[in-house]
């Protein structure tokens, strides 16, 4: 499962300390300097094909029919909303790769936005960090009933793969629109457009924190910018400083993890899943998957991220794909950076223990950057991933630094976008822009917001997509 931590607002506090506060058109300037690697295009190789296939076998082991969802982990009855939307991106990409028929597709949707507009909510405002997959019952991360809270950054993955499909499967759009509609969103994102989490620990009242650091942060505001929801604050990089490594300018959060006990990861994933599922583009750009990225600083700092990696490699033979992973065994997950709490290369749990051991080349990770930079490190990333699988379970989570072999667990999101960097190599971009949908009933809400006061909908709609 996914491990959430939140944090203190600091926004407006804490000073940016970088050397590009004019940072669109220092960007510019750089890549000038840089020939960028395209993304790779075109229908799959059976291989690709097969890949794919193996991915969805986890999907298929790991349903729960009873509620629609899918284990986050293998045979453990347990998810959270990150893992959930990794369902959703392998669901679709089974069903547009030709590995599902539309009735398997629809079947499985069906029951899973049923159960969205169900669900017990945390404290009658948002979805709960975790469910159990078989009950649907809120649960805390060891599984076992209550409530714990709410993710901020998982609900706006959710609400990015929930538009996705909106716009895909218009048939969809009712049974999407009225499970959003009964949420309410008054202490998720605030005037200024900052998001925050929920917290609730043992005897003590719910907490209200500032959640998301850079990277998942811009990433996850643009789940609700989708919807309409004004995210300014949190759609900034500020604030943030770079540190350079290997030759390259590394952009983190100067957000200071000792007074505000949330740590600040540099890791592959949130990049990754920018430029798959948004291109790397402003939401309001709903253009076909093309290689001009009009939310620029966005694709310059995956592009550094990519670039160090590489570098790496070149000047210590260590094959590097870094991101966030899960265990077979305690801590059972890990931040696999590319720089945190002032050093780079570090590997840490959750409390920030230093675990080295864990140091991986993450699947998901490797397969991003081989989707988005067509390279021969990438190339080399592909050939040493693609074969970590058991057909009968999918992909391994990824294979030790250090070389101690595989890491022997099987997870929804490693599958999942997978499936969705493979979706994306042969269509581009996932959200483009459809003009043929009649407004729907969410938009209807935000036009006549009658029935829906206190619940802190945004006051006009985005486009539609």
């Amino acid at each position: 499962m996914r491990y959430i931590t939140v944090c203190l607002l600091s926004v407006m506090t804490v000073g940016c300390g970088n050397k590009y506060n004019s940072f669109s058109s220092d960007i510019v300037e750089k890549k000038s300097h840089w020939s960028t690697p395209q993304p790779r295009t075109g229908n799959l190789t059976e291989k690709e094909m097969d890949m794919a296939r193996i991915a969805w076998k986890y999907f298929e082991n790991n349903y729960q029919e009873s509620t629609g969802l899918v284990n986050a982990v293998n045979n453990y009855p347990s998810v959270t909303w990150w893992d959930a939307s990794s369902y959703l991106a392998g669901m679709v990409s089974a069903l547009e790769l030709g590995i599902i028929e539309k009735e398997e597709f629809d079947h499985r949707f069906l029951r899973f936005v049923t159960t969205l507009n169900t669900l017990d909510l945390f404290r009658g405002e948002l979805p709960n960090k975790a469910y159990n997959t078989q009950t649907a019952a809120k649960v805390d991360y060891g599984n076992q009933p209550g409530e714990i809270g709410y993710s901020a950054l998982d609900l706006g993955r959710l609400l990015i793969w929930l538009y996705i499909i909106k716009n895909r499967y218009p048939e969809y759009a009712t049974g999407i629109d009225s499970a959003l509609l009964r949420w309410n969103y008054c202490n998720v994102v605030d005037e200024n457009g900052t998001m925050f989490g929920a917290l609730l620990e043992k005897d003590k009242p719910v907490q209200y924190l500032q959640e998301g650091r850079l990277g998942y942060e811009e990433y996850a505001a643009k789940g609700f910018e989708l919807w309409g929801f004004n995210t300014t604050q949190a759609a900034m990089p500020e604030p943030y400083s770079t540190i350079n490594l290997y030759g390259y300018d590394i952009p983190y959060d100067t957000r200071d993890p000792r007074k505000l006990k949330a740590h600040s990861y540099v890791v592959t994933e949130s990049y990754v899943l920018d430029g798959i599922e948004l291109g790397w583009d402003l939401v309001s750009d709903r253009s076909a998957h093309n290689k001009s990225y009009s939310h620029d600083w966005m694709a310059e700092f995956a592009l550094q991220i990519y670039r160090v990696q590489e570098e790496r490699y070149k000047q210590t033979g260590i094959i590097t794909a870094r991101t966030e992973h899960q265990l077979a065994g305690p801590p059972y997950f890990v931040y696999d950076t590319i720089y945190t709490d002032g050093f780079a290369w570090n590997t840490i749990s959750e409390n920030g223990d230093f675990l080295p051991q864990y140091s991986a080349v993450a699947v998901k990770g490797a397969m991003g950057m081989w989707a988005l930079w067509d390279t021969e490190y990438t190339d080399l990333l592909f050939d040493h991933i693609s074969h970590l699988y058991d057909r009968e379970k999918g992909f391994y989570e990824g294979i030790f630094e250090n070389g101690t072999g595989l890491i022997n667990t099987f997870t929804s999101n490693n599958n999942g976008i997978t499936m969705e960097i493979l979706l994306y190599k042969q269509q581009g971009k996932l959200l483009t822009y459809k003009d043929n949908i009649a407004p729907s009933l969410w938009e209807k809400a935000l036009e006549t917001p009658f029935g829906y006061e206190g619940q802190c909908l945004p006051r006009k709609p985005t486009a539609r997509p």
